[in-house]
């Protein structure tokens, strides 16, 4: 088999969620490929640094670098592991994530040019990104998406829908946890057991501003903070909707989750989404920061038993199509055509 070099920000020992890094080094070597992995230092200049060392060091080995790529200050650890790798005349794949790198590309054009121009493959794992992508003319395009293992979600079958909602992301701006306490808010006026709670760890907001938010409303919400996949996992039994209110998305692997486990979403209309949920089939949009909206879809499932489970059974066929057992096969393939 051979040895992958993956190259990424492995920080979820350090507070934050799991990323691609963590489940797809894994599963990569769950088929049996060597895969070396960097980093998981906490700062970040030592973790670029450790992630030039280690590319340099196994280089002789290595027949591919993974390299996630992101839009934020993460972009630049992607450039330069680029560079290192063209000078040792490595194949690199950069595996791009995030649904403002349409907005990176636009602005560093000279350094996003050199990254996919010398790569062996660019990998993209949604036709949002894709569509999005196709004016800055990317050569030796794949589209693989995100994978979840599915024998890990047990779909459940619901007898009725109410009003506990479920919210699983990075406690961040751009993912708008505001909007999702807004929505309970208003919610509670028709329905006042409706609870929320959201899942996910303290990122560019603050536990005590989460808090100060919450109580700003009057409402009681729960935040547990960060859980393992196994502990929202089964948190999720006991709750009937989930809802996702980014203003800013790709492919997010918990909206694909929560599908597999009979979630019927309600979702803002952003980025990758429409590309993932198709409205009133297997789940519902609504329009980026109005929470009136969300509640009307939320509603329609409280008041539609058919029409709810009809959105959770039609989800869940949906994300077969993410399954690893499928998505591994686009993989290997990849890694043969060298």
């Amino acid at each position: 088999m051979k040895t992958l070099i993956y190259v990424g920000n492995k920080v979820s020992s350090h507070g934050l969620n799991v990323s691609t890094i963590d489940t797809l080094g894994a599963l990569l070597q769950g088929e049996g490929y060597k895969v070396v992995v960097a980093s998981s230092k906490k700062n970040i200049l030592l973790r670029f640094l450790h992630m030039l060392w280690v590319v340099f060091v196994h280089r002789k080995q290595t027949d591919f670098v993974l390299i996630d790529t992101y839009s934020t200050l993460s972009f630049w650890y992607a450039f330069y592991v680029s560079k290192l790798c063209k000078y040792l005349r490595l194949p690199y794949i950069p595996i791009l994530h995030g649904g403002n790198l349409p907005y990176r590309f636009s602005t560093s054009r000279k350094a996003t040019s050199f990254l996919v121009n010398y790569a062996f493959k660019t990998v993209i794992p949604s036709e949002y990104l894709h569509s999005h992508l196709k004016e800055f003319d990317i050569p030796r395009v794949q589209i693989i998406p995100n994978a979840v293992e599915l024998e890990n979600y047990t779909f459940k079958m619901r007898d009725s829908f109410r009003p506990k909602l479920l919210w699983v992301r990075a406690l961040a701006k751009i993912y708008n946890p505001e909007m999702a306490v807004q929505v309970v808010a208003i919610l509670k006026k028709e329905y006042p057991e409706a609870q929320l709670t959201m899942i996910g760890p303290f990122k560019d907001i603050s536990k005590l501003e989460m808090q100060t938010i919450i109580d700003s409303y009057g409402l009681e919400v729960q935040l547990p903070g960060k859980l393992s996949k196994e502990e929202w996992i089964a948190r999720a039994k006991d709750y009937d909707i989930f809802i996702n209110t980014t203003t800013i998305d790709n492919m997010p692997v918990s909206v694909i989750e929560a599908m597999a486990l009979g979630l019927p979403v309600v979702s803002t209309n952003v980025g990758g989404i429409p590309f993932l949920i198709e409205h009133g089939k297997t789940g519902q949009l609504v329009e980026s920061n109005n929470p009136q909206a969300m509640v009307a879809a939320i509603k329609m499932y409280l008041n539609d038993f058919n029409f709810a489970n009809h959105i959770s059974v039609n989800a869940n066929k949906q994300v077969q199509n993410f399954d690893w057992r499928v998505v591994k096969h686009q993989w290997i393939q990849l890694f043969e055509s060298n």
